[in-house]
């Protein structure tokens, strides 16, 4: 009877952990646009420890690309990945989670030249805050609401 309980127990906190592997940044699913502006950020939640997504903007009409991103968990961390095309000899840089406050969430690469952070503030269930910043914290930043 020890043994049932304990295995369930297991395997109730095994399903706990794998629910939140990407440290609750699963509100980011959807499409998101900036405030006063046309660029737009869609995130799709793939699986329990990946989100894709995309940056664009709307110009005369039509939807062009500017940023193809990912957030994943590996190997106990998370990572922001991103690919802009035209920049870094198309490869992906590498952001990794730092400081995770109280709907906050800092992804950082000390190494490259801008952006060294990527933040993402959860203001509520409609609205985030994104901030890029390079040296000094100095960069800028706008407010998203969700769409759909």
């Amino acid at each position: 009877m020890k043994t049932l309980i304990t295995l369930c127990m297991l395997v109730g906190f095994s399903s706990f952990i794998t629910k939140d592997r990407l440290n609750g940044l699963g509100f980011l699913r959807g499409t998101w646009k900036a405030e006063n502006k046309e660029n737009y950020e869609s995130w799709k939640g793939i699986n329990d420890s990946l989100l894709e997504g995309s940056a664009y903007k709307m110009k005369a009409g039509q939807k062009v690309t500017t940023e193809y991103f990912s957030i994943k968990a590996i190997a106990g961390k998370i990572v922001y990945q991103a690919t802009v095309p035209g920049q870094n000899n198309g490869k992906t840089i590498d952001f990794e989670l730092n400081k995770s406050g109280k709907n906050k969430y800092s992804f950082e690469n000390l190494s490259h030249d801008f952006p060294k952070k990527i933040q993402y503030t959860k203001l509520n269930d409609t609205t985030v805050f994104v901030e890029v910043l390079g040296e000094n914290d100095k960069g800028f930043s706008y407010k998203m609401m969700k769409r759909k």
